[in-house]
C-alpha cells in the first residue's frame, strides 16, 4: 500500500542512506541550486515588486507543521451577517521571479518540491521559499489575496483575487491550534475555521467528493527491531485543507467564466478500481457494502485506526490519472476533478508547485477584468507537460522510498510466514499477483498456483531487498 508520507522518527538509519542516494541518482533529483540561481534569488529577495493595496490590518495566521518554513498560505475568517468572509493570502512568488530569469528557468526544470524522510528538495531557492517570499510572522509580504464570501451553509457566493501587502501575526502549528480549539481557548477566527471547515466537509460529502485524510507514517527503530506507526491527521488539518480546496474551486469558477486557465482534472474511476479497493478493504477487515459509494466509504474511515489508515493510503489510487488541462478561448470538454465532483485548480502552493504561479496570474487578471499577461498566455500550454513530468518524478520518488522502507521492515524475516489477502491477480498470468499483509501495512508481489483473488491466504516471504527495493512472497495456501 502506498505510504504517502514516510518519516524517520529518529534520523535516517544507515542501512537506508546508500539506497536513498541511489534513488536520487536514478530519478535525477536535483541537488543544490546552481550559483547563478542562488545569486538571482538573493538579489530578488531585496527587490520585490510590491502592490499598492495594503491589507496588513487583517490579522492573518499561518497553520503548518512546526518545522515548516516555506509558508504559502495565511488565513483569517470573519463572521458576516448571513454567513462568513474568508480571507486567504497566498505567497506571491511572481513578486520576486521574472519570466525567463534564472530562478524561473530552474523552477521550470524542477516543477515541484520533492520530499524524502531525510531532506526536502525545494522548487525555489530557500532564500526565497523559506525567507523573503514566505509568509513568516511579523513580516510584511506581497501576497495574492483571495476574499471569499460564503453563505450560512458554507457555499461560496462571491470571490475577488488581488495583490496586496499582508502581515501574518503568528506561525501556528496544527497540534497547538487543535489543543486550543478543544480547550475552548482559541480566538474567534480559529473557531470560525472549525465552523467553516465542518460546513465545507458536509458540502463535499453531499456532492460525493473525496478528500483523503492521509496519515503520516513513521518508521521507528528500537531494540526490538523495526516498527511502523501511523500519525492520524488532526481535525484542524482537514478544516484547513478545506479552505485551500474552497480557494481552488473559486479559482476554477473564475477560469471557466473567463474561458482561460489551467484546471486540475481527473476522469471518473472504473469498476476494476472499485473491485481492487474492495479486495484491499477485505484484506484489512473493513466492511464495504455494495450500496456504499466511494465518498461514503472514505468519509466513514477513521485515520486513527491503523487498518483504516492503511485503507486510506490504498485509496490514493483514486487520484491516479489526474492531470492539468490548459485552455484559452473555450472550456475543456471534461473540466471536472472526479474525486472532488467539481471544477478545481491548483492556486494555493506557489512556493512548492510551479503551476500555481500561472494560475494565480490568471485569476488576478480575471478578477480585475484585465487581460491575462502575455507571458502567461505564451507559456501556459507548456505547463501541463512540465507538471505531469514533475508529478511522475515525485510519485516515482515516493514509491521508491516506500518500497525501500517496506523492504527494510521485513528484511530480517525472509522465510517467515504471514497472513494476507490476494488483492490483485495478473489477468494474463494467474500465478502472479499482489498480496496485502493483514497485520503489517505492506503489499508485495506474490506467486503461486491459482491465486485466490480477494481471499485470505498464507504466504511466505521469499525476498526483501533494500537495495533493489523489492518485497516478494510465495503462496502457501
Amino acid at each position: 500500500m502506498p505510504l504517502q508520507k514516510v518519516r524517520f522518527a529518529e534520523g535516517v538509519p544507515e542501512v537506508f542512506r546508500a539506497s536513498l542516494q541511489d534513488i536520487r541518482r536514478e530519478l535525477e533529483v536535483p541537488a543544490a541550486f546552481p550559483p547563478e540561481v542562488t545569486a538571482a534569488a538573493l538579489a530578488a529577495a531585496g527587490n520585490a515588486r510590491l502592490p499598492e493595496l495594503d491589507r496588513t490590518d487583517l490579522p492573518f495566521v499561518t497553520i503548518d507543521p512546526p518545522d515548516s518554513m516555506d509558508l504559502d498560505q495565511a488565513v483569517h475568517i470573519e463572521r458576516a451577517t448571513d454567513g462568513y468572509i474568508v480571507y486567504y493570502a497566498i505567497a506571491d512568488v511572481a513578486a520576486y521571479v521574472q519570466p525567463g530569469d534564472p530562478i524561473d528557468a530552474e523552477a521550470r526544470r524542477r516543477g515541484e518540491t520533492l520530499y524524502a524522510p531525510d531532506k526536502r528538495t525545494p522548487l525555489h531557492p530557500p532564500e526565497l521559499s523559506e525567507a523573503a517570499a514566505s509568509l513568516l510572522p511579523d513580516q510584511v509580504r506581497p501576497a495574492v489575496l483571495w476574499t471569499m464570501t460564503l453563505d450560512a451553509t458554507g457555499e461560496g457566493t462571491a470571490v475577488t483575487c488581488e495583490r496586496a501587502l499582508v502581515k501574518s501575526r503568528a506561525k501556528l502549528n496544527y497540534a497547538g491550534v487543535q489543543k486550543d480549539l478543544d480547550a475552548g481557548t482559541a480566538p474567534e477566527p480559529l473557531q470560525l475555521l472549525r465552523e467553516v471547515g465542518k460546513l465545507r466537509e458536509q458540502r463535499e460529502l453531499d456532492r460525493g467528493g473525496v478528500n483523503l485524510p492521509i496519515p503520516d507514517q513513521e518508521v521507528v527503530t528500537s531494540n526490538h527491531g523495526w516498527g511502523l506507526e501511523f500519525r492520524a491527521p488532526l481535525p484542524v488539518e482537514g478544516w484547513n485543507a478545506q479552505i485551500s480546496l474552497l480557494t481552488g474551486m473559486a479559482a476554477a469558477v473564475l477560469m471557466m467564466k473567463g474561458k482561460i486557465g489551467i484546471l486540475r482534472t481527473l476522469p471518473e474511476s472504473h469498476d476494476d478500481l472499485r473491485r481492487k479497493l474492495g479486495n484491499t478493504a477485505k484484506a484489512l477487515g473493513i466492511e464495504w457494502p455494495d450500496a456504499t459509494t466511494y465518498a461514503q466509504f472514505i468519509h466513514g474511515l477513521d485515520p486513527k485506526v491503523p487498518a483504516h489508515a492503511a485503507m486510506l493510503a490504498a485509496c490514493t489510487v483514486l487520484f491516479r490519472g489526474a492531470g492539468y488541462s490548459a485552455f484559452d478561448g473555450s472550456v475543456p470538454e471534461q473540466p471536472q476533478h472526479a474525486a472532488m465532483k467539481a471544477e478545481y485548480a491548483h492556486v494555493t502552493a506557489p512556493l512548492r508547485r510551479l503551476v500555481d504561479r500561472w494560475t494565480s496570474e490568471i485569476c488576478v487578471a480575471l478578477s480585475a477584468g484585465n487581460e491575462v499577461p502575455a507571458w502567461v498566455r505564451e507559456s501556459m500550454d507548456e505547463i501541463p507537460k512540465v507538471m505531469d513530468d514533475a508529478d511522475r518524478r515525485a510519485h516515482a520518488y515516493e514509491r521508491s522510498i516506500v518500497s525501500m522502507v517496506e523492504a527494510g521492515l521485513v528484511a530480517d524475516q525472509v522465510g517467515a510466514e504471514f497472513d494476507g489477502v490476494i488483492t490483485e491477480v495478473d489477468e494474463r498470468e494467474n500465478g502472479r499477483g499482489v498480496v496485502a499483509l493483514t497485520k503489517i501495512a505492506i503489499e508485495g508481489r506474490v506467486t503461486g498456483t491459482d491465486l485466490p483473488l480477494g481471499q485470505q491466504a498464507r504466504v511466505r516471504l521469499v525476498e526483501a531487498d533494500i537495495a533493489k527495493r523489492t518485497v516478494a512472497f510465495e503462496l502457501l495456501r
